[in-house]
């Protein structure tokens, strides 16, 4: 455990480059799955749990750890498969996602990989149960690795308000955005949806894609009928950053180096975290980053570059 230990800490500079280093695991059979090192803090033998009252029922207890009390989800039963039960032989990986810290309870991990985002692609389509869980597979040593929609298992634990609570002027948005779109681009449907829902209430027009490569193509497609640049039809665009084929940093500065595109109001709206994503934003030519999810200031940062044209 230690030599994976001292790659999560020391092995994710590679974000920005459209590359990724996933962290391999396994759940209650012999599937492997795959979680980005970038949002993991730690991987730990799973220490003795206390279980809560009127718990949800994917959580397996509390731990507590290094002065912190960390729920901890069963990874497997969260995602349709059987519950992890030895926990004494499993393993916790403490992951932050959304401005809070959870434990992920998986059966054994295995290694990190490096591999390029466009290796990670979306899901088989018209696949139901365990597969509405995920939000990207990959390949590696001829074995099929899902990536799970981490997201949609904590919106379903917890769900996140998405309804504004600070009043805005909408009649000042919408005569900002005038006739054209805000251009949202998200691998996640329920992060897709809360942006939707925020968003409505701007009375705002949208237009939703599932990738960072769905969003350039989108963009270059628009910008053809344009005369001057794609912001006469694109109000602005809000992206994730982690994307299959095409992450949020890559379409960013795909963006700043196309005159029709460049122009164009970039948000980068992520799960991740950290002094190294703030250096990044600044890197690719991002104009405003914010983690998920609070809808008043996804809000106020579409107000604020809307109103800067």
């Amino acid at each position: 455990m230690a030599g994976i230990l001292d790659s999560v800490n020391q092995r994710t500079q590679l974000v920005g480059q459209n590359r990724l280093e996933l962290l391999l695991f396994r759940l209650a059979g012999r599937q492997r799955f795959g979680i980005n090192v970038f949002k993991v803090r730690e991987v730990l033998q799973c220490p003795p749990l206390t279980a809560i009252p009127k718990r949800n029922k994917f959580v397996k207890g509390i731990a507590h750890i290094r002065g912190q009390t960390i729920s901890v989800i069963d990874l497997s039963l969260a995602t349709g498969g059987r519950p992890i039960e030895n926990t004494k032989d499993s393993f916790i990986i403490i992951a932050e996602y959304n401005r809070s810290v959870q434990g992920f309870l998986v059966h054994s991990v295995e290694r990190i990989i490096n591999i390029n985002w466009e290796a990670i692609m979306p899901p088989p389509k018209g696949t139901g149960g365990r597969s509405s869980y995920l939000t990207a597979v990959t390949e590696i040593d001829k074995e099929l690795v899902e990536i799970i929609d981490v997201e949609k298992i904590l919106e379903e634990i917890s769900p996140s308000p998405t309804a504004l609570t600070k009043e805005f002027e909408v009649a000042a948005i919408s005569e900002s955005l005038g006739d054209r779109t805000i251009l949202i681009a998200d691998d996640s449907a329920v992060a897709r949806n809360q942006v939707k829902r925020a968003l409505e209430g701007l009375g705002v027009s949208m237009h939703l894609v599932k990738n960072g490569r769905e969003a350039l193509t989108y963009l270059q497609e628009t910008a053809k009928s344009c005369h001057s640049s794609v912001t006469e039809k694109i109000g602005l665009l809000i992206s994730d950053i982690e994307m299959p084929d095409m992450d949020g940093y890559t379409l960013t500065a795909e963006i700043r180096m196309d005159p029709l595109l460049k122009p164009l109001h970039v948000i980068l709206h992520t799960s991740l975290s950290g002094v190294f994503n703030q250096q990044m934003v600044q890197k690719v030519g991002a104009d405003d980053f914010i983690a998920k999810f609070n809808p008043d200031e996804l809000a106020e940062s579409v107000r604020k570059w809307l109103q800067a044209d």
